[in-house]
C-alpha cells in the first residue's frame, strides 16, 4: 500500500523547478510543500481547496499557492472514469522565497517582485482576461534552460507583480498550517465530504472519519479552517451546483438543488445567494450572456 505524505518534498538543486503534468487526473490528496507554487491549468476541471478557500477551477486558470499552504486540485468525478478517457494537463513552477531564491529577492532591483511574492501567502488567483499575458511568460520559462530559465522566471514574476487583478484565495495565511498528522486527517475529511456531498451527511459520520466525537470534531475543524463544517459542506455543494449550471447538465434549478444534497429548493436558493451573492437563475443568466 502506498504511503500518503502530507508534506511533499520538492527537488532543491535548482532555484526554479519546472513540472509539466499530463495525466488522467490531478494529484488526489491534500498536501503541502515549503515552496511557493505557480500553476497554470491547461486542461481539466474540478475543485481547488487551498487553506480555507474552496472554489471550482477550470482550464485557463492560473493560481499561486503560498509555501506550506495545504491544497488539493480535486479533479471532477468524470476524470476518474477510465471509460471517459479524460486528461488533466498543467504547467507548474516551484520556488522557495526563503531558500535558494532568497538572495535574488533581496536585490534592490527586485523590490517590486519581493513585495508581490510576500503577498502570496494566502494564495492568489488570476482573474479572467489576463491569463494570456502570463501564459506566454510561463512558456518562455518552460522552454528556456539554465541561466536563461532563471532570467525568464524573474521576468515572469516582474510581469505578475504589475497585474492588479489578482484575487486572494484563503483568509488563513500559509503560515497557519497543520502538523503532518493533522493534514492527513483533514485529507480524509475532505475526501469523504467531496465523495458524499450529495447525501444527507450526519455530523457523527464525518466525525467518525476523523476518529472524534461530533463535539470535538466541530471544535477541531473550526480551529484549523476558520469555518464550521456545515459552511464548508455547503460550499462544496454550491461549487458543484455552479458546475452543473454552467455545463447545462440539469433539468431544473430544483433538480440541481436535490442532486447536490439540499433537502429543498428554498434552502438551496438561500445558501446559493449567500455564497455566490446572486440567485441560481441570475448566475445562469449572467454565464449565458458571457458565452454568447
Amino acid at each position: 500500500m502506498k504511503v500518503i505524505q502530507f508534506t511533499i518534498p520538492v527537488a532543491k538543486e535548482h532555484a526554479v523547478i519546472v513540472q509539466e503534468d499530463v495525466m488522467p487526473y490531478f494529484y488526489n490528496h491534500l498536501h503541502r510543500h515549503n515552496e511557493t507554487q505557480i500553476t497554470w491549468v491547461i486542461k481539466g476541471e474540478g475543485t481547488l481547496i487551498a487553506g480555507n478557500y474552496m472554489q471550482p477551477f477550470k482550464a485557463g486558470d492560473i493560481y499561486i499557492l503560498g509555501g506550506n499552504q495545504p491544497h488539493i486540485f480535486k479533479s471532477d468525478p468524470a476524470y476518474f472514469d477510465k471509460r471517459r478517457k479524460k486528461q488533466a494537463h498543467s504547467l507548474t513552477f516551484f520556488f522557495n522565497p526563503n531558500g535558494i531564491f532568497k538572495p535574488i529577492l533581496e536585490l534592490t532591483e527586485s523590490k517590486a517582485i519581493k513585495k508581490f511574492v510576500d503577498n502570496t501567502n494566502y494564495g492568489l488567483h488570476l482573474a479572467s482576461g489576463k491569463q494570456n499575458k502570463i501564459t506566454g511568460e510561463m512558456l518562455k520559462v518552460k522552454n528556456s534552460k539554465q541561466a536563461l530559465r532563471l532570467a525568464a522566471f524573474i521576468r515572469m514574476l516582474h510581469v505578475m507583480s504589475g497585474i492588479k487583478e489578482w484575487e486572494k484565495l484563503s483568509t488563513i495565511p500559509s503560515a497557519f498550517s497543520f502538523s503532518d498528522l493533522e493534514g492527513l486527517r483533514m485529507n480524509d475529511v475532505y475526501q469523504f465530504t467531496m465523495s458524499h456531498y450529495s447525501e444527507n451527511i450526519k455530523l457523527k459520520e464525518v466525525a467518525a472519519v476523523a476518529y472524534m466525537t461530533p463535539q470535538a470534531f466541530c471544535r477541531y475543524f473550526k480551529k484549523r479552517t476558520g469555518k464550521n463544517y456545515i459552511v464548508f459542506l455547503n460550499e462544496i455543494r454550491i461549487s458543484e451546483a455552479c458546475k452543473k449550471i454552467t455545463a447545462g447538465s440539469f433539468d431544473s434549478i430544483s433538480s440541481v438543488a436535490y442532486d447536490t444534497g439540499f433537502s429543498s429548493a428554498v434552502s438551496f436558493n438561500r445558501v446559493f445567494k449567500k455564497i455566490v451573492a446572486k440567485s441560481p437563475r441570475q448566475y445562469q443568466k449572467e454565464y449565458l450572456q458571457k458565452i454568447d
